[in-house]
């Protein structure tokens, strides 16, 4: 039992130590460790005092996200962002010198690398929303140019769309880090996490009131939850294909391009499909039966 209390605490102080605050504990499980404290010698403390205490269950994806070799979370207060009067393009223009000048978002970027903003048009009725940027993304300064941002271009053509006819932001303006060895480059990628999100959340939401949008779409559980409410849902397929709101604009939650890239089939392509026909009905755009059939 010694030893696995010791397991347990430095479980614990490990998940502490990668931000998180909370851990699910069933009923039976404090049970157990009460009678476990309760029966060692009076001169030997309960391990777990020293871990921190359990309280109420966090969301899958927040344990999710504080996987091993996450970031701890920030703690920094979110932005509050003030816009000047004027023009879309100005307003547009101060934002960016707010997020490029914010200190937190500076000391999440590897040197060589960039913050990351939203593009596309400004007057655009169709506003796209993804998670974070990726290796691509953050040496070009750019939203979704990597492998799935090729993925989504295409995907907005499929519509009658050109990509400069729509606006593409993500929630994060930095790429969540990972442990490298030295200065050697981040292999591969992580899902923010509640707290990092809450932080560039307000960029975001800026960018919504710029661009005023007629609606947005949600790529993927990282964004969604962020739009609708971490705690919002479990899986996505509880929330995907259906209109929800955001800053009083449409909704729509839909996969990600990657979820194709990682499973390519006609099944899978033509579920997001069918979620960005809805966009389209939405948003008055013309629809020829060859658009309606593709990946049947």
């Amino acid at each position: 039992m010694r030893l696995a209390l010791n397991a347990l605490t430095d479980e614990l102080r490990r998940l502490k130590a990668a931000g998180v605050a909370r851990v699910s504990v069933s009923d039976e499980a404090i049970e157990a460790l009460r009678k476990s404290a309760g029966s060692r010698p009076a001169a030997s403390p309960a391990p777990t005092a020293a871990a921190p205490a359990a309280t109420p269950a966090r969301s899958p994806a927040a344990q999710k996200a504080a996987a091993p070799g996450a970031a701890p979370a920030t703690t920094v207060p979110a932005p509050v962002v003030t816009l000047p009067e004027g023009d879309k393009q100005a307003r547009w223009n101060a934002l960016r010198d707010i997020v490029l000048s914010d200190p937190l978002c500076k000391s999440k970027v590897r040197p060589g690398k960039k913050i990351v903003l939203g593009v596309g048009s400004l007057d655009a009725a169709i506003m796209f929303v993804g998670e974070a940027p990726g290796a691509e993304e953050e040496v070009q300064g750019e939203p979704f140019v990597g492998p799935a941002g090729q993925l989504l271009t295409k995907m907005i053509g499929g519509m009658g769309l050109a990509r400069s006819d729509v606006y593409i932001g993500n929630i994060m303006n930095w790429r969540p880090d990972l442990p490298t060895a030295g200065d050697g480059p981040q292999t591969g990628n992580r899902p923010p996490t509640e707290a990092e999100m809450a932080h560039c959340l307000p960029y975001l939401k800026a960018q919504v009131e710029i661009v005023n949008p007629r609606l947005l779409v949600a790529l993927g559980a990282s964004a969604s939850k962020a739009l609708l409410g971490y705690r919002a849902f479990g899986a996505l397929g509880e929330v995907r294909g259906r209109w929800h709101e955001y800053s009083g604009r449409p909704l729509m939650v839909t996969y990600h391009p990657s979820y194709i890239l990682r499973s390519p089939t006609n099944r899978n392509k033509r579920l997001i499909w069918e979620d960005l026909l809805k966009v389209m009905e939405r948003a008055h755009l013309e629809i020829s039966d060859k658009q309606r059939s593709y990946y049947l």
